[in-house]
């Protein structure tokens, strides 16, 4: 026993030796604790586990947005920063156990081989995917996989007896930041963006041009439930805007010192009246834009107060492939306005938009009080702004609680809405097809009846959603529209499903109220 203490005591003594080279006082007794429990616990340890559950735990100390992602996390969250995966290019969504083709990617893998919107996908090379209880994630698995591989799928085509063998060439699939641009009204365009990826800059320059070729004057920006990403993104977009040397954001930390972000004046889009659109989700990079347009009296800000995530996260790259986002820094605005919402022990950041719906916030700009320590003033005409967290908008639009109910919430959790839309295009996409050649035409004159709804309906039924004839009729103006939205998707793309929705909502007629009316003017005159 004394001999097995006397060992014990060299190996420590030697650990302990060897950590005076690794810094603080605090990391030697951290290595001293990790080689005391892999070598000479009772039982055999996951060293590797003990060491991701320790960084897990050291960074929960810290703020919400550092975060540890080991390497297969770190795969899925870049591809839709990086603007690409490798794949078979197609839009699916799963309808009673099998995947259906809702759109090919246009000019993809898919669509390539003659693979069509309406398609089912049963098996995946000698693997059937349908009925066969499998998830999201796995088909996921066996669709994707190395640009220049070959996948073979059996598809079971509506009006065709047998399957059909399809191989596929897998290729780089783009992964769009813009969700819809078109002109709204004559003269004004809109343009909604769902992220800030490595194509963003690009994808907007793109559509702005086009509207502007249409005869776009002014210009509705669209982030709401944008969560951001890629502060260069963020950057690029905001120089479309602003004039040379106006100052986007700012970046400052403990140890990291202040990084200033310029406008460099060779936008195209800094003359035209501009409104952004912001909500409780929109975040990050979305807020930089806001808040930037906002302190330099560049645009109007309409919605309800952003998130408010205001932290500058470094990626260290770890040898596994796995990854550490530490904050390093917070973002603030050109008139000083940090971004960032309180995060300490006196609030519970996680509730925090729970929180806002419950005092009323939400519903009601009177909700919102700020002290005078929280105000600032604007670069260009001195009007007052607010910090605290998140960028208040120039014009508050109350969230709309008057067509949602639980009957309507139900159909949707439940996935009926969108399996009765899948249904109804898949018997009548020919008749659709042929009848609606453009979507102005369909936008004008289709329209959701009766049948439809006596369907969607007995849809819910069979699913437990119990009827609610007066919830029904109360959420029926927006029930309907979303079908029609669903619809126009599967038939065309997201940019004609935004174009039927938008019409539902209240922050793009705010927007559309203020332009049309000298409000604009009043505001930033």
């Amino acid at each position: 026993m004394k001999k097995l203490t006397i060992i014990l005591s060299v190996c420590l003594w030697a650990v302990a030796a060897q950590a005076q080279n690794f810094g603080s006082e605090a990391m030697r007794k951290l290595q001293m604790a990790e080689f005391a429990i892999s070598n000479f616990y009772v039982d055999k340890v996951d060293e590797d586990k003990l060491v991701e559950e320790a960084i897990i735990k050291m960074l929960a100390q810290l703020d919400p947005h550092s975060t540890y992602s080991d390497a297969e996390e770190v795969k899925k969250m870049n591809e839709p920063l990086q603007g690409n995966f490798e794949g078979i290019g197609v839009q699916f969504q799963m309808i009673e156990d099998t995947l259906l083709v809702v759109q090919p990617v246009s000019n993809g893998p898919s669509e390539k081989v003659g693979i069509l919107a309406g398609d089912r996908i049963i098996a995946v090379n000698d693997s059937a995917i349908a009925g066969v209880k499998m998830s999201t994630e796995d088909i996921m698995k066996r669709l994707r996989g190395p640009k220049g591989s070959k996948v073979n799928l059996t598809i079971v085509r509506r009006g065709v007896q047998d399957p059909l063998l399809f191989t596929v060439k897998r290729d780089k699939i783009p992964i769009l930041s813009l969700d819809a641009s078109y002109m709204i009204q004559p003269n004004t365009g809109y343009i909604r963006i769902n992220r800030f990826g490595a194509t963003t800059a690009e994808e907007f320059k793109k559509a702005m041009k086009d509207l502007q070729k249409q005869g776009m004057k002014d210009m509705i920006l669209d982030l709401q439930g944008n969560g951001g990403g890629y502060l260069n993104a963020a950057i690029d977009l905001a120089n479309e805007f602003l004039g040379q040397k106006e100052l986007i954001v700012y970046t400052e930390g403990r140890t990291a010192k202040r990084s200033d972000f310029y406008a460099k004046g060779n936008g195209d889009f800094r003359n035209g009246r501009l409104i952004i659109l912001v909500d409780e989700y929109t975040a990050s990079a979305s807020e930089i834009v806001s808040g930037a347009v906002q302190d330099w009296d560049r645009g109007i800000i309409v919605g309800r107060r952003s998130f408010g995530k205001g932290l500058v996260q470094r990626p260290i790259d770890l040898p596994d492939g796995s990854m550490i986002r530490l904050t390093i820094a917070r973002y603030y605005t050109p008139s000083g306005r940090s971004i960032q919402k309180p995060y300490d022990s006196t609030v519970d950041y996680n509730k925090d938009l729970i929180e806002r719906f419950n005092h009323g916030e939400l519903m009601n700009a009177d909700s919102i009080h700020f002290p005078d320590s929280l105000k600032a003033q604007t670069k260009k005409l001195g009007r007052t702004v607010y910090g605290g967290g998140g960028i208040m908008p120039d014009y508050f639009v109350p969230i709309d609680t008057t067509l949602y109910t639980d009957y309507h919430r139900n159909l949707v959790a439940k996935g009926v809405v969108i399996k009765f839309t899948m249904k109804f295009i898949e018997g009548h996409r020919k008749e659709l097809a042929n009848k609606y050649k453009k979507f102005e035409s369909f936008n004008e004159k289709f329209v959701i009846d009766d049948d439809m709804l006596a369907t969607l309906r007995e849809m819910g039924e069979k699913e437990g959603v119990k009827f609610n004839e007066e919830q029904y009729q109360k959420s029926l103006p927006l029930i309907k529209t979303q079908l029609k939205a669903l619809i126009a998707r599967d038939l065309w793309d997201m940019n004609e499903y935004f174009r039927v929705m938008n019409t539902t909502n209240e922050s793009i007629q705010k927007a559309l109220e203020i332009l049309n009316s000298d409000e604009y003017q009043k505001k930033l005159k």
